[in-house]
């Protein structure tokens, strides 16, 4: 164990209902730690947005806890709500399904399913992949600045035989995406496959994950892209009205 986290979340417990605001002496009392130590853990939790001091120089829990909380919340609910929409995507087309989140540059995968019936995908809950070679981070990047920005500035290596490595290119694909509301991935990662994704939105109209449909080139791009398309776009959809997103 790291001592120095484990006195972190010691700091964190000593603020509690009966004691929200605490001074650097109190919460080393409380710890056996010296006043040294303490401050030294506090500034750093200040300057991370977990502690907030106030006028009196005394401390509070920082907002950033709120923003976790609010995350993990999110996403139980949102993995209670899209697991069977993607699940009905997959035994439809007997494929593998993601849902992807944005992260420093790369997509991650928050959900993973797949049909008993699918070809081998070689990815994992919990994975990433470069958003900008990935049909999940395309249908995120494509809808948020900041997100392209963060991808760009990461550089665009090849990944597979057919990767946008070209930054104007990637923006006018990026283009297309919002036009059409979808956006697709033609053997351009190590997983040689095609994938089909579309943008999920919260209650507030911010797309916030996405979700995709892979399989093997030939079958996605063949008599039944135009019906898969649809399917998956009507999934994005579904999952977004059930975060509470109003389509206008």
């Amino acid at each position: 164990m790291i001592a120095s986290v484990s006195r972190a979340i010691d700091i964190l417990s000593c603020f509690t209902q009966e004691e929200p605001v605490l001074g650097n002496a109190e919460i080393a009392e409380k710890l056996g730690l010296s006043r040294s130590t303490t401050h030294h853990l506090i500034t750093t939790l200040c300057n991370e947005g977990v502690l907030i001091r106030d006028a009196s120089r005394k401390y509070r829990l920082g907002w950033k806890l709120l923003e976790w909380n609010n995350r993990v919340m999110f996403q139980h609910d949102f993995y209670n709500k899209a697991m069977p929409l993607v699940k009905e995507l997959t035994d439809r087309f007997r494929g593998t399904a993601h849902i992807g989140m944005f992260d420093r540059g790369d997509v991650v995968f928050v959900l993973r399913i797949s049909s008993m019936e699918a070809n081998d995908v070689p990815t994992y809950l919990g994975g990433r992949k470069p958003a900008y070679c990935t049909s999940a981070g395309k249908a995120l990047i494509a809808y948020n600045d900041a997100y392209l920005k963060e991808t760009i500035a990461k550089g665009l290596s090849r990944q597979g035989p057919n990767t946008i490595t070209n930054i104007e290119t990637l923006k006018q694909e990026l283009k297309m995406v919002r036009e059409q509301g979808y956006s697709i991935s033609n053997n351009e990662n190590d997983t040689r496959t095609y994938a089909i994704a579309a943008p999920i939105q919260s209650y507030s109209g911010e797309t916030i994950a996405s979700v995709n449909l892979v399989g093997p080139i030939s079958y996605m791009k063949g008599l039944h892209k135009g019906h898969i398309i649809q399917c998956v776009i009507n999934t994005a959809k579904s999952i977004s009205r059930e975060l509470g997103y109003i389509e206008i």
